[in-house]
């Protein structure tokens, strides 16, 4: 083991102590953090209006601010972005992580502090490593180069001010600490290039001449360079090429539809895949334990955790809960307030807790990322369990999906819609249209019900589409790359039937 392999390791396990104190400590780390938020934010304009100076516990807090979401926030946010200081957060804010979300073409603009890009995503990258270190202590990680697939980034300057907009990637990436920067790969100028497929042929030219010892991405687009690396090089799998290689650090959508593909793909026996869940408003989770599914809730990076019932998400200021009365196997929307200055915002996502002291969790889906247009409140968990019953059971392999209700009609009865894309369609469909529908029937009881006898819901309609289908479309949407992702579900039709419509184009390329 080399000498700076061995250093980097001894220094990433010293961070395992704090870890292990938040660990047990949870109750008290978050009332810190809450007190340190409010401390920081007193002299605000948001502070002042809040009464942030007669704030001194959680029970104040719920009560003087009320729960937001980017709308509610986006008239103070539009004025940072202007270079106003002191508005929501009390030091300058010059760099703001574009996401478009999924389900809307408007981009929203969040805000990152120098405190949220230190103590919050730099402070998690070391942390990432922390625990993959602890775990395997004869690491030969930094012998080799990290493969980052970032986004593109522009620099849009307004009143003098130097204010960066992009993918929270790119951000990251231009203001890596040296010894970061220095064992990644590609270099920064190709990393951050605008031009996706361009980027994507560069990236292979330059790595494939690397020692490649980890990867850190978002499944999809990390799916795409290896396929493209793979032709250039005329391999069978990555790990003819990198046979070193040891982790993929992954995150933005779940994992499960495409670990198959990644293992035919890589096939090294001894890869671990480490799940983290980090988003432009904060990085909130990392696996901790290969042998479970669910991730850490890391508490003390600046954020403050607050939880609503799923099922209480129209009422989310009579009924949010702080981390300590949250319960284990319930649905939850995540609210956070954070040192960026957003404030008891919702963040979209859901989670089922599974594990207490230490809190461990599962992502479940989104706020906004379900179908329920005949009560059966069908998130993205249970569709993805189920089609991974139907690929296992049918020999199928699927590459991306997304599902929309359709609705009555004089004709017939409601049904759900699916377009999907296979890496490896099955040889039976109709048993895999079956199998996935019973599938979706076995984890959720409410479907079960509306599917009985046909009498609210139709068996599922499940329609092929050609390969590169949701490649085309999303580039067709210019949202190619960084952390965006295709929505797996929605309760409404927009996406499917815009997909629809581009397929019926006699111009329309899928064969990517």
């Amino acid at each position: 083991m080399s000498l700076t392999n061995t250093l980097i390791s001894r220094y990433l396990r010293r961070r395992i102590e704090r870890i292990n104190y938040f660990e047990l400590h949870a109750y008290e780390v978050q009332n810190w953090v809450l007190e340190k938020l409010i401390t920081s934010a007193k002299n605000t304009e948001w502070g002042k209006v809040y009464d942030y100076q007669r704030i001194h516990n959680y029970e104040d807090f719920r009560k003087k601010v009320p729960v937001q979401d980017y709308e509610s926030l986006k008239s103070y946010i539009e004025r940072v972005r202007q270079g106003e200081n002191n508005v929501l957060w009390n030091t300058p804010i010059r760099w703001f992580a574009k996401s478009s979300g999924t389900t809307n073409d408007k981009s929203k603009f969040i805000p990152l502090s120098k405190e949220s890009l230190y103590h919050c995503h730099f402070k998690a990258g070391k942390d990432m490593l922390s625990i993959y270190v602890n775990h395997y202590p004869q690491t030969r990680l930094f012998s080799g180069k990290s493969l980052v697939m970032g986004g593109s980034q522009t620099l849009h300057r307004v009143n003098h001010h130097q204010i960066v907009e992009g993918d929270l990637s790119a951000i990251l990436m231009q203001n890596l600490p040296f010894w970061a920067a220095k064992r990644s790969t590609p270099e920064l100028k190709v990393a951050l290039m605008k031009n996706w497929e361009e980027k994507i042929a560069k990236m292979a030219q330059i790595t494939i001449k690397e020692n490649v010892t980890s990867i850190i991405g978002v499944p999809s687009w990390t799916l795409v360079l290896l396929k493209r690396i793979l032709e250039d090089t005329n391999r069978q799998h990555i790990g003819e090429l990198w046979p070193r290689l040891e982790v993929f650090f992954h995150g933005g959508v779940s994992f499960r539809p495409y670990k198959q593909e990644f293992e035919k793909l890589i096939s090294l026996q001894h890869l671990h895949y480490v799940e983290t869940y980090n988003a432009s408003e904060g990085f909130f989770g990392i696996q901790d334990d290969s042998s479970e599914k669910a991730m850490l809730l890391m508490l003390d990076y600046g954020i403050f955790y607050e939880f609503v019932p799923l099922d209480k998400i129209d009422q989310p200021d009579e009924y949010a809960l702080p981390l300590w009365q949250t319960e284990l196997g319930k649905n939850y929307a995540m609210l956070i307030s954070t040192n960026s200055g957003l404030w008891r915002y919702m963040l979209g996502d859901t989670i089922i807790f599974t594990r207490q002291n230490p809190y461990k969790f599962r992502v479940t889906g989104r706020t906004c990322h379900f179908i329920n247009a005949f009560g059966e409140e069908v998130i993205a968990e249970n569709v993805e369990r189920a089609f991974e019953i139907a690929c296992k059971e049918c020999n199928a392999q699927l590459s991306e999906y997304t599902g929309a209700p359709v609705y009555f009609s004089q004709n017939r009865n409601g049904a759900h819609q699916w377009l999907v894309e296979f890496e490896k369609t099955p040889e039976d469909f109709e048993c895999f249209v079956e199998t996935f529908d019973k599938a979706l029937q076995s984890v959720n009881s409410d479907y079960e019900a509306k599917r009985f006898h046909d009498m609210v819901l139709s068996s599922p309609i499940i329609q092929q589409v050609p390969r590169g289908t949701f490649y085309q479309w999303m580039k067709n949407r210019n949202k190619l790359g960084g952390q965006n992702k295709v929505p797996r579900l929605a309760n409404e039709r927009n996406i499917i039937e815009e997909i629809l419509e581009m397929l019926q184009q006699p111009t329309t390329k899928t064969n990517h």
